[in-house]
C-alpha cells in the first residue's frame, strides 16, 4: 500500500507541476473526480462486464474441472490433449477476439467465450498437476482398505488437488475481467471496454483512466473472492503451510 501511495503521489505531483496536458495525462484526483461525475455511466458499463466475467469464469471452472477429472482418469487422453491445451495458449487473444465477435455477434456469448479461452487453461493444468501430486502411499492405503476408485478420488485425490486448483483459480481471476474488457473493446454496445473506446474517441483521457481503475478494482475483487473461497474450503492448507514454514525456520536456526 505504501508503494501504491508513493506512485500515486508522484503521479499527482508530476501531472500538476510538469505542465503536461490533462488530455495526455490527467492527475489521479482528476480521474477520481471524473469517475464520480460520471458514476451512473460507470455503473451502467460496469454491470455488463461483471456479468460477462462471472458467466465466463463459472463456465471455465465447470469445464476445466470436468476436463481435468476426465484426463486424470485416462492417462493416454491426457498425453493426447495436453499439447492441444498448451497450443491453444499460443493464439493471441487480441487476434481471435474480433473473429469470435464476427462469428457469434455482439451479445453475451462471444464475451463469455473469450473469458473461457483465457481462463480455461490455467485452471485445467493446475488441477491436473494437483491430481499428479497425490502421494502413492495415500492411494495405496485406500486400496489396502478396499476403497473403490471413486472413493479414493473423493477422499484422497480431490482433496490433495484442491490447493493447486485454487492456485489456478487465482491466476485465472486476474485475467478474467481483462478478457471481458478485450471482448467488449472489439465489439459491444455496453461494458467497460466500449466505454474506454468511446472515451478515447471523445478525448476524455480521464474517463479512460476511470475505466481502467474500475477494471483493476473488479479484478482485485474477483481475486479476493477466490481467496475467501479457498480459505473457507481448505483452511487446513494455510495452516499446514504456516506450520511447514515454522518447522523450516526452526531447522535453520538449529543448523546455525
Amino acid at each position: 500500500m505504501a508503494l501504491v501511495a508513493i506512485v500515486l503521489g508522484a503521479w499527482e505531483l508530476y501531472a500538476r507541476t510538469s505542465g503536461v496536458s490533462p488530455f495526455v495525462l490527467p492527475a489521479p484526483t482528476q480521474v477520481v473526480a471524473a469517475l464520480w461525475a460520471f458514476r451512473e455511466e460507470a455503473i451502467r458499463h460496469a454491470v455488463p462486464t461483471v456479468v460477462e466475467t462471472f458467466a465466463g469464469f463459472s463456465v471455465s471452472i465447470a469445464g476445466a474441472t470436468a476436463v481435468a477429472v476426465g484426463l486424470d482418469r485416462v492417462a493416454w487422453a491426457r498425453r493426447a490433449v495436453e499439447p492441444l491445451l498448451v497450443g491453444s495458449q499460443t493464439i493471441p487473444i487480441v487476434a481471435i477476439a474480433p473473429l469470435i465477435v464476427v462469428w457469434f455477434g455482439f451479445g453475451l456469448l462471444p464475451k463469455v467465450l473469450v473469458v473461457v479461452l483465457v481462463t480455461f487453461f490455467p485452471i485445467t493444468i493446475s488441477l491436473l498437476d494437483g491430481f499428479a501430486s497425490t502421494t502413492a502411499p495415500a492411494t495405496d492405503l485406500m486400496r489396502s482398505l478396499g476403497a473403490s476408485a471413486g472413493q479414493t478420488f473423493r477422499k484422497v485425490r480431490w482433496p490433495s488437488a484442491l490447493p493447486a486448483f485454487f492456485t489456478g483459480l487465482r491466476i485465472s481471476a486476474t485475467y478474467a475481467v481483462v478478457a471481458a474488457v478485450i471482448a467488449e473493446y472489439v465489439g459491444a454496445t455496453d461494458g467497460l471496454g466500449i466505454w474506454m473506446q468511446l472515451s478515447q474517441r471523445s478525448f476524455r483521457t480521464d474517463l479512460v483512466f476511470a475505466a481502467i481503475v474500475l477494471t483493476a478494482v473488479l479484478s482485485v475483487g474477483l481475486y479476493a473472492l477466490v481467496l475467501v473461497a479457498e480459505r473457507a474450503t481448505i483452511p487446513w492448507w494455510r495452516a499446514s503451510r504456516a506450520a511447514g514454514a515454522g518447522d523450516a525456520a526452526a531447522a535453520r536456526s538449529i543448523d546455525v
